[in-house]
Order: C-alpha cells, then structure tokens, then sequence
C-alpha cells in the first residue's frame, strides 16, 4: 500500500485508528472455546465489527506466537480474512525483529511474500544491516521503534551523546541514510510521551507515526493529534485491549464497535 493510498483511506473513513489484535485465548469469550479456531473466530467477530471505523489491523505475534502452531494458523487465517474480505486494511505485523542482514532478509520473506502483511515493526538496535532487507519490498513498510511507551524505554532510549542528542533522536536520523524515507518507513511513537512528538517532527516532518498507549494505557488522542499530526495526518493511533476486551459476553463483538466508534468520531474532528 503507497502512501498517498493509505492517506487516501484515512480521509474516506474520517480514521486513522489500528485495531490491535492482542488476542489472548484466556481473555477471549468462553462461548467461543468450543469452536475449532477460537481465536480466530474472535478476530473474525471484532474485524467484521470495525473495520469501517478503522484503517489498519495490528496483530501482535507474541499473542499467536505463544500457543505454538495452533496460534500461528490462527494468525495466518486473520491476515489472509483480511486480505479477502477488507482489501483496502493496513495490516501490521507487529514482530519487533532485528537481527543480521542475513536473518532479516528471512524475517522480511516470512511478512511480506508468505504472510503477506503491509508492514513489519523493526528493532533498530544491530543496525542498518538489520533494517535494510525489509526495504527491499515495493508497497511494504518497516515501523522503525523509535520512542515507546513502555516504563522501560527510559533505560536506553533517552541516553545522550556527547553533544545531547538522545537515542531515540539518533535512531531517528541515522534510519534516514538507510534507503528509508516516508513512502516505506514510519516510526512507533508511544503516545505517553505525547509532548515529544512536536521535537521528532522536526526529524521526520512527512512519515506517518504508530502511536500505540491510548486507552488502556493511558494516551491521550488529543495531544497525540496536537504535537504529531502533519498535513497529511501523518498518524496511525493503536488501541488495543480498550476496544476488543471492552466485552466479555456474547455481545462482544458490538460493544467492540462502538468503543471503535468512539474514537473514530472523535478523530474525524481533529481530521477536519
């Protein structure tokens, strides 16, 4: 998906929200543990509940990842759903990987020609060697982790060098000699630190951000929309837990919906 066609569905569906698909087979409706494929009968209830209110799709592989090879085709079937059935969906691998050249180039085979998902987060700690492989692909993206809002980005991601530049800033200009740039790169951006988007702005004026942290965590949409937003909206906001375990009886599904509404509603006035 180009840049200009992501922008493109943002302004159609006045929306720029990313369901997280964090789905936990020990969180998910108990009238649903009798099917054949809970989880992904779960993810097929919250997908056909909001995909009008939202743009992208963001399942976390841990989630999928830790009930083995059940959850890995649970994964596949939800990607391949979407595919079919809401064509125009961002859809968001988020893997974290990062590892050498050699790897990555099997990790961006896995997400972009097997998987086949728009984009895959990136750790950028090994390098540009690490990044570089997932660039190669025409219509795919890399979400660069730049600043998130986890308690421990404090460890390492506000070091300074000698001349006060934090690591998150150096990640962020270093990422911009690597081949990347706003039609194939965007950054995760956690919206708990909201106020500091006005400075990586700066950096990269054009590439949309993933802000993950609002609602369960705590983000505000408004700030996030005040410090980050650019002319082309320039934004993906994640929300998660807030949206597909706002229910836990058989109406799941459309209380779903209407927390997604929710937030669709009020992105539209600060789209206008």
């Amino acid at each position: 998906m180009t840049r200009d066609e992501l922008y493109g569905n943002i302004m159609r569906k006045k929306s720029f929200l990313c369901v997280g698909l964090d789905t936990d087979i020990r969180k998910i409706p108990g009238h649903l543990l009798d099917r054949e494929d809970p989880v992904f009968e779960f993810n097929k209830a919250i997908i056909d509940a909001t995909a009008d209110c939202c743009i992208a799709y963001k399942p976390n592989l841990a989630f999928y990842e830790s009930d083995g090879m059940k959850g890995m085709q649970s994964l596949y079937r939800t990607v391949a759903y979407i595919r079919k059935n809401y064509p125009d969906q961002f859809i968001i691998a988020d893997a974290k990987r990062g590892d050498i050249g050699n790897t990555s180039k099997m990790y961006a085979r896995c997400f972009f020609e097997d998987m086949k998902t728009d984009a895959v987060t990136v750790a950028p700690y090994m390098g540009q060697d690490s990044v570089t492989p997932f660039l190669g692909y025409d219509g795919r993206w890399v979400v660069l982790l730049a600043l998130t809002s986890n308690a421990g980005a404090a460890d390492f991601q506000y070091i300074q060098a000698p001349d006060g530049t934090p690591l998150y800033q150096s990640v962020l200009q270093k990422s911009l000699q690597w081949g990347g740039n706003a039609d194939n790169m965007m950054y995760v951006v956690g919206a708990t630190r909201a106020e500091m988007l006005t400075d990586i702005r700066r950096t990269v004026p054009d590439s949309f951000l993933l802000v993950p942290g609002i609602g369960a965590q705590g983000g505000s949409l408004a700030d996030v929309c005040r410090y980050g937003m650019n002319s082309k909206c320039g934004l993906i906001v994640n929300s998660s837990r807030a949206i597909i375990y706002a229910d836990s009886t058989e109406n799941f599904a459309a209380v779903a919906r209407q927390k997604a509404q929710q937030v669709q509603q009020e992105m539209a006035t600060y789209l206008k």
